[in-house]
């Protein structure tokens, strides 16, 4: 299995001189299967640069798993070059919405419109298909496995294991680990916590035993507290579900888009620092641009 990062920023797309060496475009991650199967994570600004690279592969066969529908999680779907070009097929998968009442086909169908792009969905040359997932579902990609699991964010997130040949991935999407809203003195306290807890198991064990964990790591610790509440991690956490799943190898990403690429390296040797690597701990390792890890 070959994992290769298009776009590992969050929130905004961040191009420039300050983040040249580990990218500034948004969520995007590909998958090749041992038999070539393309599985693509979100549809952030680096899924244009993932086209351009499918050009030379025509005709496509795309299996492109949505986390969720924030911007920066969709925002380049419109640009992706194959769904222009008659042959390809895309199918992407999703969550339902129960706000509004609609299955992930909403993705494009808003996006798609003239208020804000030029080409009408009915223009597109390519087959898009849509599948929407329910929580734990697993849907198959030829011999590959994906399983969704409901995650932590203020929008509903799914976070994806991808098995295949004995090999294993999972990626969190934006994720907040779960926590108690109410203080300890609050009458409603330990019932939640028993909650808290049991999400907390159900997450740890969808990612267990993982060869790779692709985490949002968005905070340092020192940041995490004014932020919580925002739906996404921090370093720190996802060590401890790193460690707690017992997965091989951590990848953090979802970058903090203020962030510069020496920021980003500084703060990463303070973590490492106060979690100095132990036996049977994951290798951990930051997410950029054109990184590639094959296992």
């Amino acid at each position: 299995m070959k994992i290769r990062f298009w776009g590992v920023r969050g929130s905004i797309a961040v191009p420039g001189p300050r983040t040249v060496r580990y990218g500034g475009n948004t969520t995007c991650i590909e998958i090749r299967t041992d038999d070539n199967d393309l599985i693509v994570f979100d549809g952030g600004t680096g899924i244009f640069q993932l086209g351009q690279a499918l050009l030379k592969e025509m005709p496509i066969r795309a299996h492109i798993f949505m986390t969720h529908t924030h911007w920066d999680h969709i925002q380049g779907l419109p640009m992706f070059t194959p769904i222009f070009i008659p042959g390809n097929t895309l199918m992407i998968h999703g969550a339902f919405d129960p706000v509004v009442g609609t299955g992930i086909e909403k993705v494009m169908d808003i996006q798609l419109q003239y208020s804000y792009f030029p080409v009408r969905e009915a223009e597109l040359k390519a087959k898009v298909g849509y599948i929407t997932m329910i929580p734990g579902q697993t849907v198959p990609v030829n011999d590959a496995q994906v399983t969704c699991t409901m995650l932590n964010h203020p929008v509903i997130n799914y976070g994806y294991r991808v098995e295949h040949n004995g090999k294993s991935v999972f990626f969190t999407g934006d994720h907040e680990p779960p926590y108690n809203i109410y203080e300890p003195t609050d009458e409603q306290y330990h019932e939640y916590q028993m909650i808290v807890e049991e999400k907390e198991r159900e997450i740890i064990a969808a990612m267990q035993g993982v060869d790779v964990l692709i985490a949002d790591s968005s905070y340092t610790a020192t940041e995490y507290p004014a932020k919580k509440g925002w739906g996404h991690g921090s370093f720190d956490s996802s060590i401890r579900m790193a460690r707690a799943a017992k997965v091989k190898k951590l990848v953090c990403t979802h970058h903090e888009p203020t962030r510069s690429d020496d920021d980003l390296e500084t703060v990463f040797a303070e973590v490492l620092s106060r979690h100095p690597h132990q036996p049977g701990d994951p290798e951990i390792v930051l997410s950029r641009e054109g990184l590639e890890i094959e296992f």
